[in-house]
């Protein structure tokens, strides 16, 4: 239970964390940044990481902290982090991808069955381009490349829009903080502000969930 907390604490107070990090850290702010995006794109158990929040983050910090954080030189290691994390977790559902759904910890499943078949409904309708809108949807961000290895997705093909969609992801979100991190009414308003980043980056996931209810609804039932 403090695990969660812990990760709920981040969440919500990301500007406090990284502010201490950089005063503490230093120059290994860009390590634990670069690891952090790497975890989060790569290690499919770990979809609950901060994604979209840490990069409007390391924008703003990178706005009050110029002297110490050079914003182009995060950009590029983000960049390189999700590239390098989505390939990871490609490779890993490829090869070791149906072993591990049947990991299990206290009885249940490591990667919930839903999860993974809300990933796949979207391979269905948008096909490798998934791997480009996954980078914007969490859960699915993490799952996506994994569940691309399983089928065997080819690699060339997964490794092109693994590349627009770090790129995308990660400059618009890092470029948002940097740019709106100065707007006092941003700035003093931090945690909501990440609090209305995670739920948009949610509402894909809840309206596809919202479909599926409705549908299940509208189907006739079978008279027995």
């Amino acid at each position: 239970m403090e695990f969660f907390n812990g990760i709920l604490d981040i969440f919500f107070h990301l500007d406090k964390h990284l502010g201490h990090i950089i005063e503490q850290y230093g120059a290994w702010t860009y390590f634990i940044l670069f690891l952090i995006i790497f975890i989060e794109t790569g290690v499919v158990f770990m979809p609950f990481l901060p994604g979209d929040s840490l990069l409007f983050a390391a924008g703003i910090m990178a706005a009050k902290y110029s002297d110490s954080l050079n914003i182009w030189l995060i950009v590029g290691l983000l960049i390189l982090a999700a590239i390098l994390g989505d390939s990871c977790n490609y490779l890993i559902g490829r090869r070791f991808g149906g072993k591990i759904q049947q990991i299990r910890l206290f009885g249940k499943s490591m990667i919930k069955p839903e999860h993974l078949a809300h990933t796949q409904g979207f391979y269905d309708k948008y096909g490798a381009s998934t791997i480009v809108i996954a980078r914007f949807v969490p859960i699915v961000r993490t799952l996506a490349p994994f569940v691309g290895g399983i089928a065997a997705m080819n690699y060339s093909v997964f490794f092109k829009f693994n590349i627009i969609g770090a790129i995308l992801w990660v400059v618009s979100l890092t470029f948002a903080g940097y740019f709106l991190g100065n707007i006092p009414l941003v700035r003093d308003n931090f945690e909501k502000v990440v609090l209305g980043i995670v739920a948009l980056s949610v509402l894909p996931i809840i309206w596809q969930l919202l479909k599926g209810k409705l549908r299940s609804f509208s189907r006739p039932k079978a008279i027995v």
